[in-house]
């Protein structure tokens, strides 16, 4: 995302801010009935909305990957503190916050099991994670941060590899493939057709070693992108073809999801449990793909409020699921029924202005200070590489 007075000017692209503005308005939806209401109030959405999580990470894979992979195709200077730095700066002051609020006001926040503090400070808590814990939603942020970790080290190595771009590829699709057997070995382990919900969650939804693969087609557009610049060329000129597939794709894998995750008086299926997670994020990446090709409608279309949403993505996911958990009663209280779209509009509308002053007196004190003293991540960067791409995380 795009936060300094130097790049104010800078045009966004369109497509990836329309695709993060989705993801974080499906997060809200599904999270409302998971916390406030226990309804679907808007259809299927509420219940496929936690989604919007698997199209963070693949647009995460992209942006981060493209940082690292351009810089490596350029053969520019890449260097790992400054990265580190930039990656602590944009994500520690926002979620240190609030993880400073769930243990300030644990009555009110507390979930029925708290991680050792220590875990949420390394975001290690998503190890052993179940649903109804505290600050459950961190899972995710927990799965970013390992990424950002071992993605650049990972990538650095690889490129001082012979047949580096060759590697590179394989390593992506045996990542991808290795994702899919640890879900099917995980659901075969613990519980098969029984398996709990408790159980499911810990081993399957919320672990680093079942997830991690969802990156991986993020990772792959930006390998495209970068090594493989007349192949992208032509592929970018079918934009709006991608697009189709992409809606179809996705649109697929709901149905999927909403008809054959949890079957009646089964349990969770072996093959959505196994495969549906890593079809998904290929799904959300051939619409990636389509947000970066200029004749694609996604790309051109510039949606009132996308840019907003996605450059405060972030700070609303971080601060809404304890908004949600506050504002319910006083609402009952005041006879304002929270399943109706009063009651939705009213507590919709406060998380997302919590977020944004999250982002602002938090977060962009720290952006600008980013911005100021550590504007790349190239140790000894040409005139040009300061002028980043917008989106960039």
């Amino acid at each position: 995302m795009l936060y300094t007075q130097a790049n104010k000017n800078n045009k966004r692209l369109h497509g990836l801010d329309t695709l993060r503005a989705i993801a974080i308005i499906i997060v809200l939806i599904f999270h409302y009935k998971v916390v406030v209401s226990h309804q679907n109030n808007v259809g299927f959405i509420s219940e496929l909305g936690w989604t919007g999580v698997d199209l963070f990470f693949v647009l995460s894979g992209y942006l981060i990957g493209n940082q690292v992979l351009a810089a490596i195709a350029r053969k520019e200077d890449f260097s790992l503190k400054l990265f580190y730095i930039r990656r602590l700066l944009r994500t520690l002051p926002n979620y240190y916050f609030v993880l400073t609020l769930y243990f300030i006001f644990p009555l009110a926040l507390d979930g029925t099991v708290t991680a050792p503090f220590w875990q949420f400070l390394t975001f290690t808590q998503n190890f052993a994670f179940h649903p109804g814990e505290t600050f459950t939603h961190s899972w995710s942020l927990c799965i970013e941060e390992q990424f950002y970790l071992i993605f650049p080290l990972l990538a650095l190595l690889i490129a001082s590899t012979r047949k580096s771009i060759l590697l590179s590829w394989l390593l992506i699709i045996v990542g991808i493939l290795t994702g899919m057997i640890l879900r099917g070995f995980m659901w075969l382990d613990h519980g098969q057709a029984g398996i709990s919900m408790s159980d499911y969650y810990e081993h399957i939804y919320y672990s680093r070693f079942t997830r991690f693969d969802e990156l991986l087609p993020g990772i792959a557009i930006a390998l495209f992108k970068n090594f493989h610049p007349d192949a992208f060329a032509k592929t970018a000129k079918k934009g709006n073809l991608l697009l189709v597939g992409g809606v179809v794709s996705v649109a697929g894998m709901f149905y999927l999801f909403s008809n054959y995750l949890e079957i009646d008086n089964y349990g969770y299926s072996f093959l959505m449990s196994t495969f549906g997670y890593s079809l998904l994020a290929v799904s959300f990446g051939v619409l990636t793909l389509s947000a970066l090709c200029t004749n694609s409608l996604l790309y051109k279309i510039s949606i009132p409020g996308a840019a907003n949403l996605a450059l405060w993505s972030y700070a609303i996911y971080l601060i809404h699921k304890p908004l949600f958990k506050l504002l319910g009663s006083p609402l009952t209280e005041w006879d304002i029924n929270i399943n109706s779209l009063l009651g939705i509009s009213i507590i919709m509308s406060l998380s997302i202005l919590a977020g944004w002053l999250l982002y602002l007196l938090i977060e962009t004190p720290f952006m600008i200070l980013r911005a100021k003293l550590y504007p790349v991540n190239i140790a000894t960067p040409k005139a040009e590489t300061a002028r980043v791409a917008t989106n960039s995380l």
